[in-house]
């Protein structure tokens, strides 16, 4: 199946507007969404439960229904305006949503997917939304009468998903772009965990940043107990770290976040910047892409995290665009007061043989609590 066709067979049923958030599963059709040469108009969101907003405000302005697209993981924030807007119950919004299928039960796939996978379907029969499954066998006439039946449904005012697993979309001309940054992020990962202290608490973002500080934290130092790695939950390292820095006022806490995550949930800042914790470092690694599902552009590319942080009441703000001013963290660590916000813009890219944790979540947790306990 090329996405390019789907998606001028989901014009011709009158969606013109589609919004999301990125994901591997749907990386083909990401970049026939980027490439499209359509009339439709795309927006990548903050997180799933603003495509749903958008999608809503598509659809009382136009009348037509709009499609969201989202990995499965991104369900739970799409709950809210999904239940409690667009459901019939309430004002009967029709969206088609397009999903990622993660953790399919009989496939091996990473820790953080198994349960979401597991319980995907359900999800969408609780939420009364009709759903068909597709794969790399779907035929284009069965997908005729998906789209059909995802018509019919909209056309009653209520909400279709399509559920697709792994080699659905084929490849088409992937979508390359350059953000301009010269440094590279696993180079500035060593560097910040070189120049900060060996008994700092480091929570690290989902996605490659927390594949890379593993790798480069075993090379360096052999193990990697100081650092809790944020594998789900997309948006809330932040808050995790927070959590920490609060009932561990003894640690220097260092929440190592990426800008996909970091705009997922914003609101973490200045509920951050209101608690002001004194041993709390925020470093935002900054490519402007969701890279770990494909690096498609964030839909804020112009946001400054650093001037966004300082809006917000952090103590300080900085952008730091040189190794140089990288390898000044650990002082910075070591003699300034927090809430700190360092925002270091990176290029796009990682090493093809990057690999995965090779303990269990469980265990990683295990060792990062016997460190904090020590």
């Amino acid at each position: 199946m090329k996405a390019s066709k789907l998606l001028s067979q989901l014009e011709r049923m009158g969606i013109d507007t589609i919004a999301g958030v990125p994901d591997s599963t749907l990386k083909q059709f990401c970049d026939g969404v980027q490439t499209y040469q359509g009339k439709m108009s795309h927006y990548v969101t903050a997180n799933e439960g603003a495509a749903v907003g958008v999608a809503i405000g598509s659809y009382l302005a136009t009348g037509r229904p709009a499609c969201v697209y989202m990995q499965n993981s991104g369900i739970g924030n799409a709950v809210n305006p999904l239940a409690s807007l667009a459901n019939g119950d309430v004002y009967g919004i029709p969206v088609l949503f397009i999903v990622g299928w993660r953790g399919e039960p009989g496939v091996k796939d990473e820790p953080q997917h198994v349960f979401q996978g597991k319980v995907t379907c359900q999800l969408f029969e609780t939420l009364a939304v009709a759903y068909h499954v597709v794969d790399q066998n779907t035929t284009e006439e069965e997908m005729g009468a998906v789209l059909q039946k995802a018509g019919e449904a909209l056309a009653q005012g209520e909400q279709f998903a399509i559920i697709v697993k792994k080699g659905t979309f084929e490849k088409e001309a992937p979508f390359l772009w350059s953000n301009g940054n010269p440094m590279v992020r696993e180079e500035v990962l060593g560097r910040i965990l070189r120049t900060l202290p060996r008994d700092v608490v480091i929570v690290s973002t989902t996605g490659k940043i927390s594949r890379e500080l593993y790798e480069r934290s075993d090379a360096i130092f052999g193990g990697h107990d100081n650092i809790f790695m944020t594998v789900g939950g997309m948006g809330h390292a932040s808050m995790i770290a927070l959590g920490i820095a609060e009932k561990r006022p003894d640690k220097k806490i260092v929440c190592i976040d990426g800008d996909g995550a970091a705009l997922m949930h914003m609101g973490a800042l200045p509920f951050i910047a209101a608690r002001a914790p004194k041993n709390f470092y925020h470093i935002v690694i900054n490519n402007m892409a969701h890279e770990s599902v494909g690096a498609m552009p964030t839909g804020c590319q112009q946001a400054s995290f650093a001037r966004i942080a300082a809006a917000a009441g952090y103590r300080r703000a900085d952008q730091l665009e040189t190794p140089e001013a990288v390898d000044r963290i650990g002082g910075l660590v070591r003699e300034e007061e927090g809430p700190v916000l360092l925002e270091i813009p990176v290029s796009l890219g990682a090493r093809s043989d990057l690999g995965r944790p090779k303990e269990s979540a469980r265990e990683n947790k295990e060792s990062f609590m016997a460190f904090l306990k020590g």
